[in-house]
Order: structure tokens, then sequence, then C-alpha cells
């Protein structure tokens, strides 16, 4: 590298002038690995500046096709909010109960004892936990679609086992073979959607997966209460059979969707990733977009991660760069599991044992996951506003002063019918707030902060984490709630209130803000350690050096052109940020 050269790169690596840029190290691999790159900085900054100048009208009409299909992916969660939500609920129905009852309660009636209950609801997080690590090698080796059908085949296959049951044991191997493909979903339905849309889209497209996951809920609830009379087998065997109503639409659109581009490109299939990009889209004349441009920006981004040494394998996931946005993203995902949110999933059973009737439980449930609904169309106009970080972390803080409130509640509830409603309506607005919040912002943030190449592992290693919190509760919680172990009820929430305040304040120093940034920017962002509560103000030159290496192939005895100081790069750099 001749000297002139040398000093360009170093000249314009810095960030004396309050701007990021790669550094030497990264900056020198990439040009070595793509030295026509420079010729390719105009298409690639126009491209990042159509994408970011995008309004949510533009990109509903250019990525309309992208979509539907995400849409259509995602339902499959639909089907895991709705099995793990029955399978919760089934714990405190009476049906289900009589079937699988292993000890009576204090009145005589036959319950399932909280070390069966651990082991059901444990048997598919263990599942899940499989399905997971099955999913960061199988997606990234046959992709996504068909990763998405083979998930499907098995949930269709597997829910066999429990239609069938004729033992809680039975039903414990259906929940643990279930939890397979229910890990695949959990992690394969984000990162799609994050691969085909740009970045206005992208937090709405991943908090939709929160939508599915309560919609889910909120379907069994309904179905539950409709079957709350029926008292032999088909009490719960008709809520197991609708999980096969979703497969067969779910499996249309898979087959009809494109492959991921950025997978695509991964794998050096330029051609197909141009073709995927062209049916995710619908350009027209009245909106900016380029194919060529739109392929030359997701290939930079792969080129610029690979010159941060950053692999596709699990171990890349703890490289000195990935570690920090691994860690990050682990415990924005664990943080779902430890604030409070399983007391909802056992909102039926915290009712009863407040003292009131089964009916009225189911009740308060239905109206629990409608609010949930609510809550993440809500958190869709909050996090245009207010944006992600902020939204987290102070989601956090009113989910802790409600934790507060119903564990005082359930101290004086149990001998007070009029208190265990005060406590069901906290729990009530406690979901409202979850959702506006917490739940569907995970998504979004689980979506961003890994790098595009380490995405699919680093999205399996947050929601494993997840899922061994969420074994954790399902070890302490039935303990909590049932009368013949802890017998906390309510009071659990003095518990979730101090472990939800110790995550606001990770959120606080941790969190960065992702709102408006490409994957480019957020890798140069993570590669110079910029602090968390910097990111959102913190200027960043994702092509900074590439106007060298370009004018100095086009114009080498110009100096203008070696210190980069031509007139159009310039021009184009400032139109960027």
């Amino acid at each position: 590298m001749s000297s002139k050269r040398h000093s360009a790169i170093n000249a314009s690596n810095g960030c004396d002038d309050g701007v990021v840029r790669m550094n030497d190290n990264t900056f020198r691999r990439l040009s070595q690995a793509n030295p026509s790159i420079g010729q390719q900085v105009n298409e690639i900054e126009l491209a990042t500046a159509m994408e970011k100048s995008l309004t949510i009208r533009q990109a509903v009409r250019l990525y309309k096709r992208a979509i539907c299909f995400s849409l259509i992916m995602s339902l499959a969660v639909v089907m895991e909010g709705y099995d793990l939500a029955t399978t919760g609920t089934f714990m405190g129905y009476d049906a289900f109960r009589n079937s699988f009852g292993t000890e009576l309660d204090p009145d005589g009636n036959p319950r399932i004892s909280a070390a069966w209950q651990a082991a059901v609801l444990n048997g598919t997080q263990a599942g899940s936990i499989i399905g997971l690590w099955i999913n960061g090698y199988l997606s990234e080796w046959i992709g996504y679609r068909k990763t998405m059908l083979l998930a499907l085949f098995a949930s269709a296959a597997f829910n066999f086992i429990h239609f069938f049951a004729q033992s809680i044991g039975m039903v414990t191997a259906g929940s643990v073979l279930m939890g397979l493909p229910w890990g695949i979903y959990q992690t394969l339905t984000v990162t799609y959607a994050s691969d085909i849309t740009p970045a206005v889209l992208r937090p709405y497209l991943t908090t939709y997966i929160n939508l599915c996951w309560v919609s889910g809920q909120l379907v069994s609830s309904g179905v539950l209460r409709g079957c709350d009379t029926i008292n032999n087998d088909w009490g719960w065997r008709i809520p197991f059979s609708l999980q096969w109503v979703w497969v067969p639409f779910i499996c249309v659109g898979a087959l009809m969707a494109p492959e991921s581009p950025w997978w695509l490109v991964r794998k050096g299939r330029f051609n197909d990733a141009r073709n995927s990009v062209r049916r995710l889209t619908t350009p027209s004349a009245d909106i900016p977009f380029n194919l060529d441009g739109a392929l030359a920006l997701i290939n930079h981004t792969n080129e610029l991660e690979k010159a941060m040494n950053e692999g596709v394998g699990y171990r890349n996931c703890f490289r000195p760069i990935e570690r920090r946005r691994t860690l990050i993203a682990c415990v924005v995902w664990l943080t779902q599991a430890l604030c409070g949110a399983a007391l909802m999933g056992y909102s039926v059973q915290i009712f009863r044992e407040a003292g009131l009737s089964g009916e009225d439980g189911l009740n308060m449930a239905i109206g629990q996951y409608a609010l949930g609904f609510i809550g993440t169309l809500i958190s869709w106009f909050l996090m245009s506003h207010i944006g992600r970080r902020a939204l987290y972390f102070w989601g956090l803080c009113l989910l802790s002063c409600f934790l507060l409130v119903i564990g005082g509640l359930g101290v004086i509830s149990q001998d007070n019918v009029g208190a265990a409603w005060a406590l069901g309506s906290v729990l009530l607005v406690y979901t409202l707030v979850y959702n506006c919040t917490v739940g569907p912002v995970c998504y979004a943030l689980v979506s961003e902060i890994p790098s595009t190449r380490a995405k699919v592992k680093t999205v399996v290693l947050a929601r494993n984490v997840y899922n061994l919190g969420g074994i954790i509760n399902n070890i302490i919680v039935p303990r909590m709630l049932s009368p013949t172990d802890w017998n906390w009820a309510g009071k659990s929430g003095f518990f979730f209130a101090g472990l939800t305040a110790i995550l606001a304040a990770f959120m606080f120093f941790m969190l960065p803000e992702c709102k408006g940034r490409t994957y480019a920017e957020l890798d140069i962002l993570f590669e110079n350690k910029v602090p968390a509560r910097k990111f959102h103000k913190t200027n960043v030159d994702q092509h900074a050096g590439h106007t060298t290496i370009a004018d100095t192939q086009t114009r080498a005895s110009s100096s203008d052109t070696v210190t980069g100081d031509s007139e159009k790069p310039r021009d184009v750099r400032k139109e960027v940020v």
C-alpha cells in the first residue's frame, strides 16, 4: 500500500470531527476483499439515503409483498402462543384436572401437582431450547423457507401425542416434542421479518410477532371459555385439535415466500438474491428505489462484517466486537421472563387462589389478552415517537411499580373479595403496559442489536437464555401459587418487582437506541465502542475511506483525490448523514 493511500486512510479514520468510522484494520481488510468497492460508493450511499428517506407510507407501497410474506410467516407464533397459553391454563382447568389430576385439593377435587405442572411446562421449554439450537444450524444451512416448512410438518405430527394423551406423562412427552418447532418459530420469524423489510418498517413487523403471540393467547382463552362446560375428555381435546387449523395456511405462505436476500448473499447466490429483492418489492415512479443499489448495500454490509472478523458460527457471538451485542440481546430477551410476565400465564390460577370463581377467572383472562392485543398496537405509535431504548426502560420502571401494588393486594386479597377484584384489575393494567413496552419492543431490539452475519445465532442464544428463565419460572411460580407449597399468590409481585428494578438499571446503562440506523451503521457504532446512551446522537460515516480508493484508482495524480476532497463524493456523504 502506498504512503499516500496509507495516510489517507488514517486521516479518514479518526472521530475528532464527532463522526465515527470503521477502524484502520477493518478498512484495509474491506478494501482488500473487494478492490472495486470504491467504485460502488455512490451507489451504496444513495441506496442508504433512499432507505433512510422512505416514509412509512412509501415503504408500505414499495414493500407490500414483503409485508404480506412476513405477516404470513409470523402466524406460526400464533400457534406457539396458543399452545403455551392453553397448556398453562389447563393446570387450573376442570376437564383437564379430572383427566390428569395427580392429587386432591383441600376440597377433594383433583388437581395437577406443582411437580407435574413444572414437568409439563418445562418440557416445552426444554424442547424449545433444542429446537432453537437446531434452527441456528438448519436455517443457515438450508435457508429460512425450508426450515419453516420442516417445523410446520413437525408441529402437525407431534400434536397427535397431545390429542391422544392417556396420562400426564404423555402430555409431558408431547410438550417436549412440540417445543422443537416452537423453538424454530421463536427465532426464524424474527430474523426473516428483519431481513426482508427496510429500517422504517422493521420495528412494526418484528413487534407484530408479539401481536401474534398475544393473538394466540386470546384465541386460547376464548376457546377454553367456550369449552368450559364440557366436562369430559373433549373439553381438553378440542383445544388441542385446533392447532392443526393453522398449519395449511402457513405452509402455503412459506411455499410462496422468497428466501431472505441476506441469506442468499451470504451464500454467494447473488442472482437469486436479486430475484428475491425483485419479488419482495413493487417499485413505482414516485418512490426512490434502485434494485442494484439495494443489493450493493446488502453485500457491502456483509463484506463489512466479514472485515470485522464476523463469522456465522456460535463462537463468533463471543468475539470481542460481537460479545457486547450478544450480552445485550440475551438480557433484553431474558427481561421478558423475569419482569413478572409469568404471572400473566398463570392469571386464571392467581384469580382462583385470590378468591374469584373459575368462570370469573376465565373472563378476566380473556380481558387480559384483549388488552395485550391493544397494547401491542399502541406500541407501534410509541416506538415511532419515543424510540426503543426509552420505551423499554420506562416500561420496566412502570411494571416494577405495578408489581409492588400486586404484591400489596396479595397480602389482603385471600379473605377479601374486593381486594381480589382489585388485584385482578391491576394485573390487567400490568398486561396493557407490558404489551405497550417490553413485550413487543423486545422483538425489535433483538433483531437489530446483532450483526447480520451472526444474527441467527445471536437470536438463538438470546431466546435460549429467555427459555432458561422460563424454566426457572415454571419451577418456582407454581410453588408460589400453590396453597400447599409457598402459597404466595399475589404476594409474588414483590419478588418480581425487585428483579424488574435490577433489569431497568441494566437497560439504562447498556441498551442502545437503534431507531433509524442501518445495519452497517450499527456495526460501526459497536466497533467503536460508543456508549449506549450516546448511540442516538452519534453521527456515523459508514463509507469512510471508500471514496479515497475510488479516486486513487481513477485519478491518482490529483492531490485532492488522495486526501478525499473531491467535490462529488463529499456532497453525497453529507446528504446521507
